[in-house]
């Protein structure tokens, strides 16, 4: 057995198959993927990593196995999975994830190949376990694969106090031991115990409150457009694949973006902080649908048409277009007069949230500083966005002016 001392649950015992897959390179890889990627621009405490993160994970699955009475082999399987989880991360966590697959297939769940061959597979083969019912774990397959990848599983009860402890935000604190400790299967669905509505409903909370706070922070989201934008380039002036780059660390990507001629200039705005800025910050309602349902395709396209309605390069612009809201955590399951309801079925939480969500979303068009006046609004014509609800520059007094926020 080994014990780790973790910043976030204290002392975390690792015995049995989690013990021997500790010193495997691809969990040690993640000692260099950060757990937040580039929220560490605007939060610096935010360095944490997803290997402490997975250590947390396997801690509270542990003690969830213990609470439900799941023990032997099944047990350990669930133990492996939930160490084994983010294995498949890719550099700087999410920030790089949906360009990976576009062109692979592939998101950091899909572990199929690292925990069938090599080191991995031979710490799981001498503990009696299946890899490929690992990985079935990992992406959540089954009824304990819940445990690992669900509405209510510990990855997010760890992620979002982790999050807020590293960041010293107090949105995520949420009672994740009352949360393990009021789990239960009933019909092989995981569902917290009677009375506890109010317990659903603060996990469904935090995660909402962290979102604009600390995920969908707006500098980080420029830090990460940017890091998207020199990645895809690097994947065109480069012989390096998105097979290969999505097992690189951080620190892989950073040193190709910065030898890398057509990507240097990004490498160092992201080094030293030197970011563009916001253009145009615009609210759900002021932007067409079209725009809203555009493609990676149509995206670039019209990141080029705002490139030559302002008369800059075409690096100089950057169009973010996040998804649309949504709210996994609804779907949570929770015992309610011995009937399984959804919480959103049963708190009136629910729709305040979602209502909130849809108020806070964000299209952004980013730029460099001294060009942004000129992309903010070539980037209004081209897109036809209502100026009533976009934040822009004003280009006679370069001041950013919205109805609703000054910042």
């Amino acid at each position: 057995m080994t014990t780790i001392k973790d910043s976030v649950h204290d002392h975390i015992e690792v015995q049995g198959v989690a013990a021997a897959l500790l010193d495997t390179p691809p969990v040690q890889r993640l000692r260099h993927i950060s757990q937040l990627g580039t929220v560490t621009l605007v939060y610096p405490s935010a360095n944490h990593t997803r290997f402490e993160h997975s250590l947390g994970v396997y801690h509270l699955a542990d003690r969830a196995l213990s609470h439900l009475g799941i023990e032997g082999q099944q047990a350990e399987r669930v133990r492996a999975a939930a160490l084994l989880h983010d294995v498949g991360h890719s550099p700087y966590s999410h920030n790089v994830e949906a360009l990976i697959h576009r062109r692979t297939g592939k998101y950091h769940d899909d572990v199929d190949e690292l925990l069938g061959d090599g080191p991995v597979a031979r710490v799981l083969a001498d503990h009696g376990l299946n890899p490929d019912r690992v990985a079935g774990l990992v992406a959540g397959e089954g009824e304990l694969g819940q445990l690992v990848s669900g509405e209510l599983d510990v990855d997010r009860m760890d992620y979002l106090v982790r999050d807020a402890h590293h960041t010293g935000v107090p949105y995520g604190t949420i009672d994740h031991e009352r949360l393990v400790r009021e789990l239960c299967f009933v019909d092989g669905e995981l569902v917290l115990d009677e009375g506890n509505v109010q317990t659903a409903e603060s996990l469904l909370l935090a995660r909402a409150l962290m979102n604009p706070t600390v995920y969908q922070h707006h500098v980080a989201r420029i830090a990460k457009s940017m890091l998207r934008r020199g990645t895809e380039e690097l994947l065109a002036a480069t012989d390096t694949t998105a097979e290969t780059l999505r097992r690189w660390d951080d620190n892989d990507l950073l040193v190709a973006l910065r030898q890398c001629e057509a990507t240097a200039a990004y490498a160092r705005r992201l080094t030293q902080r030197d970011l563009y800025k916001r253009a145009v910050w615009a609210e759900w309602q002021s932007v067409p649908d079209e725009v809203l349902a555009a493609d990676h395709d149509t995206v670039g396209a019209m990141e080029q048409a705002i490139a030559e309605e302002a008369n800059v390069d075409s690096d100089a612009v950057v169009l973010d277009i996040p998804p649309e809201p949504s709210m996994t955590e609804s779907s949570s399951r929770v015992l309610v007069n011995g009937e399984v309801r959804r919480l959103g079925e049963q708190s009136t939480l629910v729709n305040a949230i979602r209502a909130a969500q849809r108020d806070q979303w964000r299209l952004g068009v980013y730029a460099p500083e001294d060009e942004s006046e000129r992309v903010g609004a070539a980037a209004i014509r081209e897109l036809g966005l209502d100026l009533d609800g976009a934040r822009v520059r004003d280009v006679r007094t370069g001041i950013h002016a919205t109805l609703d926020e000054f910042n």
